[in-house]
């Protein structure tokens, strides 16, 4: 292992985590990306191997962070004033250790009976979150939109908690594409539709959901085959017309699995 304590902010090695931190396009570019936290760090070992440098602020650290660095000797490691390590962790409350990795290339199964299709979410924790929730209902591949934010991003996968590393992505789609190429129920989820608790959902499925505000494109809405909705008590408040995209993702990817897994 290899060990370096960058001070300097005009290093070329910090430039790059740098650049790798804040610009999408330049971990398309490089194929790398950067990972916050004990447990997603643990989660990329576990699943992809080990990283190809270790982050690590000065001062004491954790001692989960510390078990880590002690299973990862072989590592290359360098050290980071607590501010330029701040300037890299996409929470003020890291956990004090970040790993460099390329990105992963999960292979989408060849046959697909549950999907998840996302337009244009902006933003990452959100984008995160419905990722983790992907993976954990069984869903087998999630596709996203040019407009979305982008997956690899720190936020990103911090709120995903290890999504990205295990449930395959397809980044860029064209959403009707995707929908007219499906080979099953395709459902967009909208505030006006029929009942999601309704639909029989253990055949092929596809979910749609979109942009936080903006919800499933007009486009959209009319390349599927059925527009769902998730009833809600009282129905009409303005304040409660509408769920989290997060949160109705997560109630129509786990009503999918409760039908798939009744006896």
């Amino acid at each position: 292992m290899a060990f370096k304590h960058i001070t300097s902010r005009d290093n070329p090695v910090y430039k790059h985590l740098r650049k790798l931190a804040d610009n999408a396009r330049e971990r398309k570019k490089s194929g790398l990306t950067l990972l916050e936290g004990v447990h997603l760090i643990e989660a990329y070992v576990q699943t992809q191997g080990e990283p190809q440098l270790m982050i690590i602020p000065e001062g004491k650290s954790s001692l989960e962070a510390t078990d880590l660095m002690q299973h990862l000797v072989d590592v290359d490691t360098i050290m980071l004033p607590t501010l330029m390590f701040a300037d890299l962790a996409p929470v003020t409350s890291s956990s004090g250790i970040m790993a460099l990795v390329p990105v992963p290339e999960i292979a989408v199964p060849a046959t697909v009976d549950f999907a998840l299709l996302i337009e244009d979410i902006q933003d990452p924790g959100n984008l995160g979150s419905m990722l983790r929730t992907a993976a954990s209902a069984g869903v087998q591949c999630a596709y996203l939109t040019q407009g979305c934010t982008d997956a690899w991003s720190p936020k990103a996968l911090r709120g995903g908690q290890g999504a990205q590393l295990i449930l395959p992505l397809v980044e860029n789609v064209v959403a009707r594409e995707v929908v007219q190429q499906f080979g099953g129920l395709t459902l967009a989820l909208t505030m006006q539709g029929d009942s999601l608790f309704a639909q029989p959902l253990r055949e092929p499925v596809l979910f749609a959901v979109g942009n936080e505000g903006a919800g499933i494109s007009a486009a959209l809405q009319h390349a599927v085959q059925r527009c769902v909705s998730i009833p809600m008590a009282h129905q009409g408040v303005l304040a409660l017309e509408s769920l989290n995209a997060a949160a109705a993702t997560a109630i129509a990817l786990f009503e999918c699995r409760r039908q798939r897994t009744a006896a």
